[in-house]
């Protein structure tokens, strides 16, 4: 079901225009922007170039701008329960289209059609909005991979390999210059889990090795893996592996499967030894 509730295309506003809907839409809001604007991301104000676009959810705060020049854009508010809507990669975020043309063209036939409906409108609407969904379905996954794919696998490759340093979002977040909002956002589309599950993956993948092939104390473990408390490194290890520190040093040596997490999840992954 697709139901539109407001659509055009072209849309020119003066340079001082701003659109401001504090609580959102109870449906779906897809912008495609086509001159330089500002919008607001986790309450901060942000420059986005022409040919951006931006799929607000129901109930989330939108707030766009002209950016000291005539703004344009395409835009479309509708209900729908597609799974391609409610399962895009990239929502209440901008993003670059690589063929804004081509998706412009799309916003023009959905509107032709929503103004004058026939008995094939429902169908060609569906079929129309699939095919504009799949077009930015691809600058989304691109748009990730091209602006933030170096910066967030550095940071992804230095959480795992520097488990004792003291992580944080808001730490992680100011080295990559982007809000923590931002951040958690594009690297939970990118690696499937947050950053601190990811901390907590490290360290404790970090502290197996050392329970199994070393004899330091736990308290040194959980030192050298950034924990500052060893009963919060107990808690934590019993948490997401299943038995306690001792209890997996013990196990891995007298090679007792049982007590061996191979099988254990964190953040979504499996945990492997």
């Amino acid at each position: 079901m697709n139901e539109i509730d407001f659509i055009g295309y072209n849309g020119v506003h003066p340079d001082d225009f701003v659109y401001d809907v504090p609580t959102g839409y109870d449906s779906y809001l897809l912008l495609l922007i086509k001159s330089p604007a500002e919008m607001m991301l986790d309450n901060e104000i942000r420059q986005v170039s022409a040919n951006t676009a931006i799929l607000y959810t129901p109930g989330t705060r939108i707030y766009y701008r002209a950016s000291k020049q005539e703004y344009v854009d395409d835009w479309i508010r509708f209900r729908t329960d597609e799974s391609f809507v409610a399962q895009f990669p990239l929502t209440n975020i901008p993003f670059s289209v690589s063929d804004p043309e081509y998706c412009h063209n799309l916003f023009k036939l959905l509107t032709w059609e929503s103004s004058f409906p026939s008995a094939a409108s429902e169908s060609i609407i569906t079929n129309l909005l699939r095919v504009l969904f799949s077009k930015l379905y691809e600058s989304s996954t691109v748009s990730i991979a091209n602006i933030h794919a170096h910066a967030l696998m550095d940071l992804h490759k230095r959480i795992y390999n520097n488990p004792h340093l003291n992580w944080s979002v808001s730490q992680m977040s100011e080295e990559l210059h982007l809000s923590a909002g931002y951040l958690q956002a594009l690297y939970k589309k990118m690696f499937g889990s947050s950053c601190m599950d990811d901390v907590i993956t490290g360290r404790l993948r970090h502290a197996q090795d050392q329970l199994m092939y070393t004899t330091k104390p736990i308290q040194e473990i959980a030192e050298s893996c950034g924990y500052n408390n060893v009963e919060h490194f107990c808690r934590q290890f019993r948490q997401y592996i299943g038995c306690t520190p001792g209890q997996f040093r013990k196990s891995a040596n007298t090679s007792q499967p049982a007590l061996t997490p191979t099988h254990q999840t964190l953040g979504g992954r499996e945990i492997n030894n």
